[in-house]
């Protein structure tokens, strides 16, 4: 890396230097590392860093390379300092990166040409989630056999493909020996600046550090101008004056050393334009004529492109060794070409240019690029042509390489740049005349299945082929959904719909319409659902076209996911069938996986669905399209593990993430992926995999969609371990995300809080939460995910049988319980076993379970050989055994409950089987060769070391006594009646009165007060 400052000593920054040194070693022992460093313009950023590179790359074992975002011409110009720093890196390793490279080559050249001709995959966000994948994999390769540094400067200045792909880099490369350095300058990050809320999300992470430099004090101001000058030590009203006026800035403290150098006292001046331009005025006008012409030319300029602009070379070479001379330009060590020695000088130069002179300028840059396009490089030369044109105030000119730079941008998988070129055309359009709008613009580019043609039949209009102002917004909308700012494409196919006549040309304003409803359904807006009508209204008597199948499925695809119907299904099937006639092949498999998720559902034939699903996965394999495979293959193991086929989706949701990792899809799809895989291993009983594939996801994710679903999960997994503060936290992030709303998500979410609510002895919480659900449309499909809702909350509401507080509203609550279920088809075993779970709870709510209830369900779940709820229904099952007097039988149902808790690591159920067991007076462990000793029963609270009293006590407490009533009832005082209460709850081990009731009422301490039926 070049020098590039006067100051020949290195001043200061030792901690700063320290830190940075501490982040190298940790990267080189495989824990890769994030530096950020912040600080205003000249104050010592790019000197700090030069600095470290030469320090890590002396060591040996440590390669080094760096890359700077573009100012001038930088807009559109995608990943712009990544591609340098790979071309830096090229000719440092040579072939070991060509080796690291192999098999990729085709996915990177879309960031640096160098590596050949890009391949010829699809264009769209998931081929730019591959490149950027691809890009993670090469730097893991690299740093496998060394620690390797990459540095970016000036992220301020960065496009947002730039930041994305940074971004990605630091949260993917896991264990590779990489450090990532950037800096930024902290005094042009205005409110509203892009770099603000990408730096705060990076700093959320471990690896991830960031410094800000201070301005210099008195003493190193001093030490600098000491280097400068030449002199042990500078005068103190010198140092005081410079300190002063450069206020520490060490990059002002070296322009007003220089001027003093010179011997110009004008270089103590107030204004700071004057201190940048003191030297630069200095020399003759040439020069500066040249400065001036290079400050336009952008952040780093080609001689030969100077040379175009200026046509005597020779005149030109002198005025660049003079501006050298001055160190004002600085010859790039990279390539043939000049940059300024700092930004701010080459800023004060272009700020001093008067309005016309600054036109002039561009046009003749722009001028010289077309005539001479291989000037530059053919990575750049569509944006900086197309910022030339734009600059030079030229919109006829400007126009058309807007929409080159545009479909240059797509071709990189550079959405958001292509986005802010076409939106930079869509500015100029009505500038544009007539004459340049019909002859000048290329043809329409690519819109998926947008159709750019609005003739019915042949012959067509001699129009056709002319690229209109609705075909930008259609390329517009779909770079505005790919690059993420949906907002931004809700309002461009607003737009769009005002041009476009329903009447007329309905396939186009269905295709708008179809795109508003997808961006909309992903922001979790309303109007989705309007939207995806109003498109099938318009193609539903159309002729068969690619946008008329991808309306249809799409609307059946938002059916499925929330109330679908036979119509949804058999518009599914049209939509199949379509796509198959026109060739739309991936919206033909998109469509059969919807088709086989509603075959499940409506017919409540998972053979079918299953067949249907697993049929488009296969046929998607071979299409080249990873987003639709990886849909099927989440679909599928979404299924099998709502079947009670948890071993089948394990293995496809690793599968589905392994698909995920290698086509650069884990931040599109790895969220979902993760959940189906943890909550399937959750149902096996595996909760340390489940916990390790939550965790992971955590460190590497970022919140975005479905995070909820993974918090819902946490929130489980923290249940399952008795940690109720943690369920209770994870349960209000589930919720504070609200960005799903389906019920597939809602009725989990719901099962969660209606648990906490319960175990945290609010009974009444708990049944407002089921009652939130079942008090709904119920839609088909829905067996997997109410059953166990409806077990839990008749579950819990036998627990809190005979508390007062409960008893109002207790039948209706019961009867609408077993209505839902009624209202279900089981199909599985799984299904038909929680069935016979919500029977027998309802029956134990209404005090009339027998052993026979808890033996039915225990038959039909023992097939799934899942261990919940057959757990759960075993220490139901003892208890009855118990109370119906076969204390053996007991004990055998209990023991094997016991064994099936400690499988999966359930804490809570593990104690309630442990306390009814020494209540009961059971004995669960048998030594080997003896059968189990018989033990007289424990009278009732025994178990709990309750004493005669606190027993009393505990009676009325159940009763729903306040410690007042208790106290005059006993004949006792009030003070010593909230004793016994507090004696009781340690005792129990319950938070408190509320739980303490429904405790004695679930392990019927108290037999006589719940006047049982049928007993």
């Amino acid at each position: 890396m070049q020098q590039t400052s006067v100051s020949p000593v290195f001043v200061g920054r030792g901690s700063e230097i320290t830190e940075l040194t501490d982040a190298l070693r940790r990267a080189g022992s495989g824990s890769p590392q994030t530096v950020l460093i912040g600080g205003e313009a000249g104050v010592g950023k790019t000197r700090l860093l030069e600095e470290f590179l030469a320090l890590a790359g002396a060591g040996g074992g440590v390669a080094t390379t760096v890359g700077g975002c573009l100012e001038v011409g930088a807009e559109g110009l995608p990943y712009a300092p990544l591609a340098t720093a790979l071309r830096r890196l090229h000719r440092g390793l040579g072939s070991e990166l060509e080796v690291a490279a192999a098999g990729m080559e085709g996915h990177l050249a879309r960031l640096l040409p160098d590596f050949g001709e890009a391949d010829g995959e699809p264009n769209d966000e998931y081929g730019r989630a591959r490149l950027f994948e691809h890009t993670a994999r090469l730097f893991e390769r690299l740093g496998a056999d060394r620690t390797l540094v990459l540095a970016v400067e000036d992220l301020h200045w960065s496009d947002r493909s730039t930041r994305e792909l940074f971004a990605y880099l630091v949260r993917t490369l896991h264990r590779a020996r990489v450090l990532l350095v950037a800096t930024y300058r902290t005094d042009d990050l205005h409110r509203r600046h892009p770099l603000r809320p990408f730096l705060a999300e990076l700093e959320r992470l471990r690896t991830v550090q960031r410094m800000e430099l201070e301005r210099f004090g008195p003493g190193e101001v001093a030490a600098q101008l000491a280097g400068i000058l030449g002199t042990a030590d500078p005068d103190r009203q010198l140092v005081d004056r410079i300190h002063r006026r450069s206020e520490g800035n060490p990059f002002f403290v070296e322009e007003l050393a220089t001027a003093f150098q010179d011997g110009c006292s004008a270089g103590l001046t107030d204004s700071l334009r004057d201190i940048l331009l003191v030297r630069v005025e200095a020399l003759d006008e040439e020069t500066q004529r040249v400065l001036r012409i290079a400050a336009e030319g952008g952040s780093y300029v080609e001689h030969a492109l100077l040379a175009a602009v200026l046509d005597d070379e020779e005149e030109l070479i002198e005025s660049l060794r003079a501006a050298v001379g001055a160190n004002i330009l600085r010859p790039d060590t990279d390539g043939d070409g000049y940059r300024f020695r700092h930004a701010l000088v080459r800023e004060a130069v272009s700020d001093d240019l008067l309005p016309g002179e600054r036109h002039r300028i561009n046009r003749r840059f722009a001028t010289a690029l077309e005539q001479h396009p291989h000037l530059v490089g053919s990575d750049v030369r569509p944006a900086r042509l197309a910022n030339y044109w734009y600059h030079a105030h030229d919109p006829a000119r400007a126009l058309p390489s807007a929409l080159d730079a545009a479909r240059a941008a797509r071709r990189r998988n550079a959405f958001a740049e292509q986005l802010r070129m076409l939106e930079r055309a869509l500015e100029l359009w009505d500038d544009v005349p007539e004459g340049p709008l019909a002859h000048t613009l290329r043809p329409y580019d690519w819109a998926e299945s947008y159709p750019p043609c609005s003739c019915d039949v042949e012959p067509h209009d001699q129009d056709c082929e002319r690229l209109q102002l609705v075909d930008v917004l259609a390329e517009a909308v779909v770079a505005a959904r790919r690059s993420g700012d949906r907002e931004r494409g809700l309002s461009l196919a607003k737009r769009a719909l005002k041009l476009v006549d329903e009447s007329r040309d309905p396939a186009r304003a269905a295709w708008f319409r179809m795109n508003r409803a997808r961006m909309l359904g992903h922001l979790n807006r309303a109007g989705n659902h309007d939207e995806a009508a109003h498109a099938r209204r318009l193609v539903e008597h159309l002729p068969p076209s690619a946008v008329q199948a991808e309306v249809f499925a799409l609307s059946a695809g938002i059916a499925v996911l929330h109330d679908p119907t036979e119509e949804d299904a058999a518009l599914a099937e049209r939509a199949v069938a379509i796509a198959r006639q026109v060739g739309a092949h991936s919206v033909e498999q998109h469509a059969r996986m919807t088709l086989g998720m509603l075959r499940n559902d409506l017919d409540h034939d998972p053979d079918r669905g299953i067949a249907e699903l697993s049929a488009a996965i296969a046929a998607t394999r071979g299409l080249g399209v990873p987003d639709v495979l990886l849909r099927g293959i989440n679909n599928l193991a979404s299924l099998l593990k709502s079947l009670g086929r948890a071993e089948e989706a394990v293995a496809l949701a690793r599968e589905g993430l392994e698909a995920a990792g290698g086509n650069g899809l884990l931040r599109n799809s790895g969220t979902i992926l993760t959940g189906n895989l943890a909550e399937a291993l959750l149902d096996l009983g595996r909760i340390e995999e489940a916990a390790e594939a939550l965790a992971a996801s955590e460190r590497h994710d970022p919140p975005g969609s479905h995070a909820e679903f993974l918090d819902r999960l946490r929130g489980d997994l923290a249940l399952l371990r008795d940690d109720l503060p943690s369920a209770t936290g994870l349960l209000a992030q589930a919720r504070a995300f609200r960005h799903n709303c389906q019920f597939q998500h809602i009725v989990p979410i719901s099962r969660l809080a209606l648990v906490t609510a319960a175990r945290s002895g609010r009974p009444e919480e708990a049944r407002a939460e089921l009652l939130a659900v079942i008090d709904q449309h119920l839609p088909a499909g829905t067996e997997s995910s109410l059953y166990p809702l409806l077990a839990l909350g008749a579950g819990m509401e036998a627990d809190h049988r005979g508390l007062p507080a409960m008893e109002p509203g207790r039948a209706g609550v019961l009867a609408k319980i077993a209505a839902a279920a009624a209202g279900l088809t089981p199909t599985v075993p799984v299904h038909h076993g929680w069935a016979r779970t919500v029977e027998a709870e309802l029956a134990r709510a209404e005090g009339a379970d027998t052993p026979a209830h808890w033996a039915a369900a225990a038959e039909a779940l023992r097939p799934t050989g899942l261990p919940y709820p057959l757990a759960l229904v075993l220490l139901r099952a003892g208890e009855a055994e118990v109370l119906a007097g076969d204390r053996e039988a007991g004990a055998e149902r209990l023991r094997e409950a016991r064994a099936l808790a400690r499988e999966r690591g359930d804490r809570r159920l593990l104690a309630d089987i442990t306390a009814l067991a020494e209540r009961a007076g059971l004995t669960l462990s048998v030594r080997p060769g003896r059968a189990a000793a018989p033990a007289e029963p424990v009278p009732a609270g025994d178990g709990f070391g309750l004493t005669p009293r606190e027993r009393d006590v505990l009676r009325l407490l159940a009763r729903g006594r306040t410690n007042r009533q208790i106290a005059e009832e006993l004949y006792i005082s009030p003070k010593t009646a909230s004793v016994h209460v507090s004696n009781i709850l340690g005792k129990l081990a319950v938070a408190g009165r509320v739980e303490a009731a429904a405790l004695a009422h679930r392990l019927r301490l108290f037999p006589d007060d719940l006047a049982p039926a049928g007993r």
